[in-house]
């Protein structure tokens, strides 16, 4: 029988104590997981796996060192114990390192408020079966498509447990349902591949397997007869499902590591504008429903939301406790960490201001220019926001879809291109990064 996760957390920090560390935390994972994939009608793999995994972060001084292991027996406990304080004990000196005051711990949270796990039975290997099926049918029925390249239906639960030597102890589990479908369209080098997907917490708030399938089906053959548009310098539509890769970029610039270590294209632009007037980016972490909400963060702080920018003014860096320390500010709750790593700052549900417009209002105020769906490859300067990526999707005309487009780059700089954006107003608001499309002006395009 499995120890309760309650009970390896203390009994780690106990052995910790007990081999010489001056402070500890720890942490303990335990999950459920079952993956199935169909093709050509049929189960192509079927995977299924449990384990529980259990991490240990000793200090010696300001010395710290991280260890792990997914067995959960005494006698592990207690080797990872000495091991880890003997490599304290040689690490190098880090003046930021430590754990939380005991003042800035969480101490009240509502788990059940945020509804992070879904309480129906887990899926039968047949349900999920039934559905990737489903999906596979409705994708390979729609007008185009030579082929599903997959179907994928999957179900995770986790309980997750952190406890410190300086008095925190909390814990909550976490469920995740998923579909997904991939469809092909053509044959040979005309072939075109798209796809779409769902995932969501609760089992009754994913999207029929139909409607999936048949718009993976859907995407792929809107593709066929894609050309190279023409180069030049044109506006940019990023679809909603890629939008958020903008924002993406904001949040690795704005993030604690970067800008200690002095990558950042953001450097030096805390309280300067680099969103237009009126937009704001803002992160929520007790979002209900939505999979990048938790109570408190991995090293017990807890979680509130924040503004990263407000009102297109930047307002503030993603921090931890080390981090924070290191660039002069208190954390800002986004401690991260998996049992085997110590903790780093990142972030969960972030939104970007919605506009007006719908992106179809968007496109028309566009005119001419790319409407982008998909990108592949990054070429991102860190320290100048230097952009470059290769893309696809449609090429516009007055407004109206006039070809499908691939094989092209589209290139500026982020500093430059988030001034610029204009929001739509099609967020999908239960998804933890939630973006509408963006409009951005003056884009380099190279194709034709």
């Amino acid at each position: 029988m499995s120890r309760p996760l309650p009970s390896l957390t203390e009994a780690l920090l106990s052995a910790a104590k007990k081999a010489g560390a001056d402070a500890a935390d720890a942490m303990a994972l335990e999950g459920r997981s079952l993956d199935i994939a169909v093709r050509k009608g049929g189960l192509e793999q079927a995977e299924r796996a449990e384990g529980t995994d259990i991490g240990l972060r000793v200090f010696v001084g300001q010395r710290q060192a991280c260890v792990s292991a997914s067995d959960t027996s005494d006698a592990t406990i207690t080797m990872l114990a000495d091991r880890a304080v003997a490599m304290a004990r040689e690490a190098p000196v880090d003046p930021h390192a430590g754990l939380a005051d005991p003042a800035q711990l969480a101490t009240d949270w509502d788990v059940q408020q945020l509804e992070l796990a879904d309480p129906s039975p887990e899926p039968s290997p047949n349900e999920l079966q039934t559905q990737a099926l489903e999906a596979e049918a409705a994708a390979q029925a729609v007008k185009g498509i030579s082929q599903v390249q997959s179907a994928s239906g999957s179900y995770l639960a986790q309980r997750i447990q952190i406890a410190a030597s300086n008095g925190f102890v909390g814990g909550y589990e976490r469920t995740r349902r998923s579909l997904s479908c991939g469809a092909i369209a053509g044959d040979g080098a005309a072939m075109q591949r798209d796809h779409d997907g769902d995932s969501r917490i609760f089992a009754d708030d994913l999207r029929a397997p139909r409607d999936i399938g048949q718009s993976a089906g859907e995407r792929a053959a809107q593709m066929l007869g894609a050309r190279k548009p023409p180069t030049g310098a044109y506006p940019v539509v990023f679809d909603e499902r890629i939008a958020g890769s903008l924002v993406g970029h904001l949040l690795v610039a704005s993030n604690g590591v970067s800008v200690a270590r002095g990558s950042s294209w953001l450097l030096n632009k805390l309280g300067e504008r680099v969103l237009p007037k009126g937009v704001s980016l803002i992160e929520d972490p007790l979002r209900p429903r939505v999979s990048g909400s938790r109570p408190f963060d991995a090293e017990g702080l807890p979680t509130a939301a924040r503004h990263i920018v407000e009102d297109g003014v930047l307002k503030g860096w993603t921090l931890d406790l080390a981090t924070g320390r290191k660039l002069g500010f208190d954390s800002t709750a986004n401690a991260r960490r998996s049992a085997a790593a110590p903790p780093s700052p990142g972030v969960g549900n972030v939104a970007l201001s919605q506009g007006d417009k719908s992106k179809d209002d968007l496109l028309a105020q566009m005119g001419t220019g790319l409407l982008v769906t998909s990108m592949i490859g990054s070429t991102i300067n860190p320290n100048t926001g230097d952009y470059s990526r290769g893309a696809s999707g449609f090429w516009i005309e007055n407004g109206e879809i006039s070809y499908p487009v691939n094989e092209c780059t589209i290139a500026g700089n982020l500093l430059e291109m988030l001034l610029t954006l204009q929001p739509a107003n099609d967020a999908r608001m239960w998804l933890s990064r939630t973006v509408p499309s963006l409009l951005v002006e003056g884009m380099t395009l190279a194709g034709d």
